[in-house]
């Protein structure tokens, strides 16, 4: 690769960690709060597994670490909650555990997806999975260290597992149309 080839390629690299970070802010403005939980519904982890299986396990995570960046600190780029700040004491409450996951899981779904999970629909519904487990794990356990684990099952999983698996299953389909779109230009 020459270098002006380089260079532009990781413009292209930056510019795709940008809009991905911007992405899962803006999909975090879409939030739903639900009365019996602290965790409020919205799209971010479909954003953070489309945008890892686009970008691959490092600038996937990169991109989510852009993100966990900005809010901390101060950019209202987390979901609205009018008993949580912005910035640092967003992470140190109750939804914490999701936002501090989603770089590993976005690096977890990467990687599959850089091994050819997300070309298959069943497949890319395994490495969406995989990431949203992670997500999932992240947000739970740390939901469980003030409220325990019963409860934090009961607020933090079982009201979104069945609309997430939705949500990756819709997202499987588009990954692997997407990338055959591509392929054939």
């Amino acid at each position: 690769m020459r270098a002006g080839s380089a260079n532009v390629w990781t413009g292209v690299q930056v510019l795709s960690v940008v809009f991905v970070a911007v992405l899962t802010a803006a999909a975090a403005q879409l939030s739903f709060p639900l009365p019996f939980t602290p965790v409020p519904f919205t799209i971010q982890p479909m954003i953070v597994l489309i945008g890892a299986a686009a970008l691959g396990s490092r600038l996937g995570a990169l991109s989510q670490i852009l993100y966990l960046t900005l809010g901390l600190a101060g950019v209202p780029v987390f979901a609205f909650s009018p008993e949580l700040p912005q910035g640092f004491l967003r992470l140190m409450g109750p939804t914490g555990g999701y936002l501090m996951a989603y770089p590993a899981a976005a690096f977890v779904t990467g990687l599959l997806a850089e091994r050819g999970l997300d070309r298959r629909y069943l497949t890319s519904i395994l490495a969406m999975a995989a990431g949203l487990s992670v997500i999932f794990a992240g947000g739970v356990l740390w939901l469980a260290n003030g409220v325990g684990m019963t409860a934090a099952l009961a607020t933090g999983l079982y009201p979104f597992v069945v609309v997430d698996v939705i949500k990756i299953v819709a997202a499987g389909l588009v990954l692997p149309s997407a990338w055959k779109f591509l392929g054939a230009r």
